[in-house]
């Protein structure tokens, strides 16, 4: 197949007419116009994540699902919401600018930063605009659960002790024990150890044969009143060394919760750890204490005790809004004490929500 020669001037000619027309209609690229805003009162909410399911871990996905309405009806598809954070930093967000489909925008949330952010969700019609806002709290990714058990009970062949260890060691080998002790015998009035009980110098070196099983002993601090001088708890604390020399740490009770403690309670921890790095130092305020026992200049204690009571309190402890602080922390740094469950089932239920 052959082409027929044209003369030049005829493919200059239909160029320069189809150069005129597409001039004419502003060039070839012209973008699609943007849709116009809608009109008539708008109104924008989160409807997720929800306002009960605000906590979330470092780095998952988070669907953020705000819904869009026109006087009172679903919003045209493809009306735009803008979203932005609150620290800017804390989070991605994608898309940043989702359009409706049936009323509803949509985006996923990837967290960045620990702690507290605000997610911003705006929408605009042709006289209206309308923004909602979500608080959500980043923790760290939850390591798993152990177990804190006030052994306050005596020792020997037929205590409560052979009954613990054979549990942790046999039923539940990979769940990590912590058990207080508090020595019925051979302490004085003070708190001093004086002697050490045999039968418990036995409990606790058959409890800690295993590597995830710890005990810690048990030390009065009467809420950092004076009572109980910080010489007097140092004291009581190398009484318990010089007799019980393999313990890992010690609990502190009746820890105080405010910030004229706090120093109190800083200087026991650091002579703790003075003396030997690895002691885990367990605080008990029974409540949320200020924010600075547990930061790193100020710490108090590598755990506290935010919790308490029965399981029917338990059902109705929320950091939020007073104590958000804990959700940066791990939650290896805090442990509760549930107790009075009328049943076994009913503690393992109270334990679902730890």
């Amino acid at each position: 197949m052959y082409l027929n020669a044209r003369p030049p001037y005829r493919l200059a000619a239909s160029l320069l007419t189809l150069t005129a027309a597409l001039t004419g209609c502003g060039g070839g690229t012209e973008k699609t116009p943007s849709t116009p805003p809608p009109s008539g009162q708008i109104s924008v909410n989160f409807v997720s994540p929800a306002e009960t399911n605000n906590v979330h871990d470092l780095g998952a996905p988070v669907p953020l699902l705000a819904n869009v309405n026109i006087n009172g009806n679903f919003a045209p598809n493809g009306t735009p919401v803008t979203l932005t954070l609150d620290p800017s930093s804390s989070a991605s967000v994608a898309p940043t600018a989702p359009t409706t489909v049936n009323g509803i925008a949509a985006a996923e949330l990837r967290s960045r930063t620990l702690g507290r952010l605000t997610a911003r969700a705006m929408a605009m019609s042709s006289s209206y605009t309308a923004s909602d806002e979500l608080t959500l709290y980043i923790r760290p990714t939850p390591k798993d659960l152990g177990v804190l058990v006030p052994a306050y009970f005596s020792a020997g062949t037929k205590s409560p002790w052979v009954d613990l260890i054979y549990a942790s060691k046999v039923s539940h080998p990979d769940v990590a024990v912590t058990a207080i002790v508090k020595p019925a015998t051979g302490v004085d009035t003070n708190g001093i150890v004086t002697a050490a009980d045999a039968d418990l110098s036995t409990n606790i070196t058959d409890f800690t044969a295993s590597a995830n099983h710890k005990v810690i002993a048990y030390v009065s601090t009467i809420s950092g009143s004076g009572t109980r001088s910080v010489a007097d708890i140092k004291a009581i604390i190398d009484s318990y060394i010089s007799y019980y020399p393999s313990l890992n740490g010690f609990f502190l009770d009746e820890m105080g919760t405010g910030t004229s403690q706090r120093p109190f309670y800083s200087d026991i921890y650091t002579y703790i750890k003075g003396l030997a790095p690895t002691m885990e130092v367990i605080g008990n305020p029974g409540t949320f204490p200020d924010s600075s026992y547990a930061e790193l200049a100020t710490m108090a204690a590598d755990v506290l005790v935010t919790f308490e009571g029965n399981t029917a309190s338990y059902q109705n402890i929320d950091p939020q809004p007073s104590s958000t602080w804990v959700y940066s922390k791990p939650n290896s740094a805090q442990a509760m004490l549930v107790h009075s469950a009328s049943t076994c089932t009913a503690m393992q239920e109270a334990l679902k929500t730890a």
